[in-house]
C-alpha cells in the first residue's frame, strides 16, 4: 500500500483584527497622558492621542476630557462619545464647542463610590469623636478622656442622593448614625434613611443636621448653596463636610459661620480655585481641615474599561450606562 500523501499544514482562517477606534485627550497633558497606557492595556483597540499627535481629526470618534478649552472639540467633526475622566462633568459642559448631539458620559464605578464612603466616614468619625481635640491634647501632653456621644444621637444630613451619596448613607447607617438625605427626586434612597426634597425639605434637613455633608453635583440650582442662609438653619455648633464642588460654597460665609460659633468645624476637600492659594485663609484656620480634592478618584484602567463598554453600547444601539442628562447637569 502506498504511503499516505503528506498532509498540508493548516494555518487556519486569518483572524480579523479589531477595527481601531481613534480617540483624543482634551485637557492638561500632565493629567491626560497617564490614560494612554491604560487604554493600550485594557482596551487596545482604542487608540488615544494628544491633539498635537492627531494627524486625521476626522477619524477621531471619541474624546476623553477634563476641563477642555472653549474650542477644543471643534477640530473633531465625527465624535460619537465624549467622556469625563471622573464623576464631574461641569468643566466639559462649560466648553462652548461641546457638540450638542453627542452622548456625554461620566465615570461611575462602584469602587469610586466606596472610596468616597470611606473618606466621608473618616471625617464624620473625626468630628463626632473629637479626634482633633485629642491631637491638640497630644501636642500639649495633656491626658483627658472626652465625653462620648452615641452615633444614634448624631444627626447626619446628606446633600445629594446619587451613587456616592447612597454609598455614604449606607456606610453611616451601618455605624448607627441618624441619616437623612436631601435630593431632587427623593427616590431610590437606601434603607433606613429619611428623604426630603424641595426648599422646605432643605430647611428641615438643615435644622436636624449636626453634621452636614455636601455631595451635590454642580448645577445652576446648586451653585452657592452652602451659604449664610443655610448655615443659619443648622444647629449651633454643627459641622460641614464639603466634598461636592468648590463653587457650591460661599467661602466668606463659611468663615463668618466658623468665627461666630454657628459652625464648630469644617472639612473641605474641594475649592473654587485649585490648588488652594498659599495665602488663603482656609490654610491657617484652626477649625478647618483641608484636603487636596482627594476624596475619591477613578483609576485610568477603570476609565478605560467604562469608556470601552460605552463604545460597545453605542455600537449595539444602546445608550451608555453612565450617560449624563445635560439638562440636569449630571
Amino acid at each position: 500500500m502506498p504511503p499516505n500523501p503528506p498532509q498540508a499544514r493548516s494555518t487556519g482562517a486569518p483572524r480579523d483584527e479589531p477595527r481601531p477606534i481613534h480617540g483624543v485627550l482634551l485637557g492638561s497633558p500632565e493629567i491626560m497622558t497617564t490614560y494612554i497606557a491604560a487604554f493600550e492595556q485594557v482596551a487596545p483597540q482604542c487608540r488615544l492621542a494628544l491633539p498635537d499627535a492627531v494627524t486625521e481629526p476626522e477619524s477621531v470618534t471619541f474624546a476623553l476630557a477634563w476641563d477642555p478649552g472653549p474650542d477644543d472639540f471643534r477640530a473633531y467633526p465625527n465624535l460619537r462619545l465624549v467622556s469625563s475622566i471622573a464623576a464631574g462633568v461641569n468643566g466639559i459642559l462649560a466648553s462652548p464647542s461641546l457638540p450638542s448631539d453627542v452622548p456625554l458620559m461620566r465615570i461611575a464605578g462602584e469602587s469610586q463610590a466606596q472610596m468616597m464612603a470611606g473618606f466621608v466616614t473618616w471625617h464624620v468619625l473625626w468630628h463626632h469623636r473629637r479626634f482633633g481635640d485629642y491631637l491638640s491634647h497630644q501636642r500639649q501632653r495633656h491626658w483627658e478622656r472626652l465625653p462620648k456621644r452615641d452615633a444614634a444621637d448624631v444627626r447626619v444630613g446628606l446633600l445629594g442622593a446619587g451613587r456616592m451619596g447612597g454609598a455614604v448613607a449606607r456606610a453611616l447607617v451601618a455605624l448607627d448614625y441618624d441619616v437623612a438625605i436631601y435630593s431632587r427626586s427623593g427616590r431610590n434612597l437606601p434603607a433606613g434613611v429619611e428623604g426630603v426634597t424641595g426648599e422646605a425639605g432643605l430647611e428641615r434637613l438643615a435644622a436636624r443636621s449636626d453634621i452636614l455633608i455636601n455631595l451635590l453635583p454642580l448645577t445652576a440650582q446648586t451653585r452657592g448653596i452652602l451659604n449664610a442662609t443655610l448655615f443659619s438653619r443648622l444647629p449651633a455648633g454643627a459641622v460641614l463636610i464639603h466634598v461636592g464642588r468648590g463653587e457650591h460654597l460661599i467661602e466668606d460665609d463659611l468663615l463668618v459661620a466658623l468665627d461666630s460659633g454657628r459652625l464648630s468645624a469644617a472639612s473641605l476637600d474641594v475649592f473654587a480655585v485649585e490648588p488652594l492659594p498659599p495665602g488663603h485663609a482656609f490654610w491657617r484656620h484652626e477649625r478647618i481641615l483641608v484636603t487636596p480634592h482627594d476624596a475619591c478618584d477613578s483609576t485610568p484602567s477603570q476609565v478605560a474599561q467604562e469608556v470601552a463598554a460605552a463604545l460597545r453600547d453605542l455600537d449595539a444601539g444602546r445608550q451608555p450606562a453612565s450617560q449624563v442628562d445635560r439638562q440636569a447637569g449630571y
